[in-house]
C-alpha cells in the first residue's frame, strides 16, 4: 500500500512561544479531497503554510511521500504549491508571472503551450491576456492569473486558502473548477480551507475542523458559539430571537463552545409531538438538502434563528417524510449529546 502524501504526528507550532496549532495525528491520502473548516484564528492558515513547507514546525514532523521534508527542499518544492487569499503576484506580464515557476524548476523551452493551456483551465482566454501586464488585472482576473501559475506545474499537492473569498461569483466558480479538474486531470491532491461549507461538504473526501489550534473532529458538525444564558433547571441556553432558546447542558466555562453531531439530531415527522421529558425541540426552517459523497447520507440544512444546524435524516424518517427547500420542521435533541470545547 503506497503511504500517505502527508503524515503528521505530534505536531506543536509556536509564535512568540505561544501555541496556535496541535496536531498529535494526520495523514491525509493521495488524491483525495480535504476540507479545513473553523473560525477565524483557528490555525488553518497555519496548517497550510506547514504543508506547503514553507514554515517549521515548532515541534514534531511532517512526512511527505512517507519521508521527512523540510521547507524548500527541493524534494518537495514543485510538487507542492499554495494559492493564498491574497493573489501574489510579480510585476510583469501575465505569461511571464505563470512561465516563472517553469524557469525556475529548470524547464527550457516549449512554455508557450503549457501557459495558453493553464489559462484556459481558469477561464481566461490566452490571446486576450498572454501579454497583459499584472496591473492591468481586475481582482478575480488576478486571482486567476495566480492560480494559473500553480497549475502549469501540473502539481502533485494543491493547498487553497480561501481562493474565492475576496473575488467575484463568476471568478469563484471558475476557480473551484479548474482545482477540481486538477484533481481529476492529474491526481492532484487538494487540501482546502473556506468558509464556504456548502461547497466543502460537495467536493471534499473528509472535513477536518479546527478550533482553537486543535482537530475538533472530522465530516459535518454543528459548532455553537455563546453566551449561554441560565434556564430552568440545570440547562443553558443561546437566545435565537423572539423569546425562544437552544437549550445546551451546562457549560463548563464562560467561553466554552458547544458541538452537536448532526446523527444527535433528528427532524420530526409530521404529526409527531411526543418526545420523552429529556429531549428539547426548536423549530426552524429547510434551506438545503445535500448527499454526502462518500456514505450516500442525506443531511438537511435548517435555519433556527441566527443558526443553521445540519441534520443527518434518519433512513427510518426517509420514508414517513418529505423534505423540501423551504419547509418549516421541528427538530429535537438531547441537550446531554453535546460535546464541550
Amino acid at each position: 500500500m503506497p503511504p500517505s502524501i502527508y503524515r503528521i504526528e505530534n505536531l506543536v507550532h509556536r509564535y512568540n512561544r505561544q501555541p496556535v496549532l496541535t496536531v498529535d495525528r494526520l495523514d491525509i491520502e493521495p488524491a483525495s479531497i480535504v476540507g479545513l473548516v473553523g473560525p477565524n484564528g483557528s490555525g488553518k492558515s497555519t496548517l497550510l503554510k506547514l504543508m506547503a513547507f514553507i514554515l517549521r514546525p515548532s515541534e514534531g514532523r511532517i512526512l511527505f511521500d512517507g519521508l521527512p521534508a523540510a521547507p524548500f527542499d527541493d524534494s518537495v518544492r514543485f510538487q507542492v504549491t499554495l494559492l493564498t487569499q491574497e493573489p501574489y503576484l510579480m510585476k510583469r506580464t501575465v505569461f511571464n508571472n505563470i512561465v516563472y515557476g517553469l524557469k525556475v524548476r529548470g524547464d527550457r523551452g516549449r512554455w508557450r503551450q503549457p501557459v495558453r493551456d493553464s489559462l484556459a483551465m481558469v477561464g481566461l482566454d490566452p490571446d486576450a491576456f498572454v501579454r497583459r501586464q499584472w496591473d492591468e488585472l481586475s481582482g478575480g482576473e488576478a486571482q486567476r492569473v495566480a492560480l494559473a501559475a500553480r497549475l502549469v506545474l501540473k502539481p502533485r499537492v494543491l493547498l487553497l486558502d480561501e481562493p474565492t473569498a475576496s473575488v467575484d461569483a463568476r471568478s469563484s466558480e471558475l476557480i473551484r473548477n479548474a482545482s477540481l479538474r486538477a484533481r481529476s486531470d492529474w491526481g492532484t491532491t487538494l487540501v482546502i480551507a473556506s468558509h464556504d461549507r456548502e461547497w466543502l461538504y460537495d467536493v471534499c473526501d473528509d472535513v477536518l475542523h479546527l478550533f482553537r489550534g486543535k482537530p475538533a473532529g472530522t465530516g459535518r458538525s454543528n459548532m455553537i458559539f455563546g453566551p449561554w444564558v441560565p434556564r430552568a433547571g440545570d440547562r443553558f441556553g443561546k437566545l435565537i430571537g423572539d423569546g425562544s432558546y437552544l437549550d445546551v447542558s451546562a457549560p463548563p466555562g464562560e467561553g466554552a463552545t458547544a458541538f452537536i453531531d448532526p446523527a444527535a439530531i433528528r427532524i420530526l415527522a409530521k404529526g409527531e409531538v411526543t418526545v420523552s421529558a429529556d429531549t428539547v425541540t426548536v423549530d426552524g426552517r429547510v434551506t438545503r438538502l445535500s448527499l454526502e459523497r462518500q456514505s450516500g447520507d442525506l443531511f438537511a440544512d435548517v435555519r433556527v434563528g441566527p443558526l443553521t444546524l445540519v441534520v443527518r435524516v434518519a433512513e427510518s424518517h426517509l420514508a414517513a417524510m418529505t423534505l423540501h427547500r423551504g419547509w418549516p420542521v421541528t427538530l429535537a435533541y438531547r441537550p446531554d449529546s453535546i460535546r464541550w470545547r
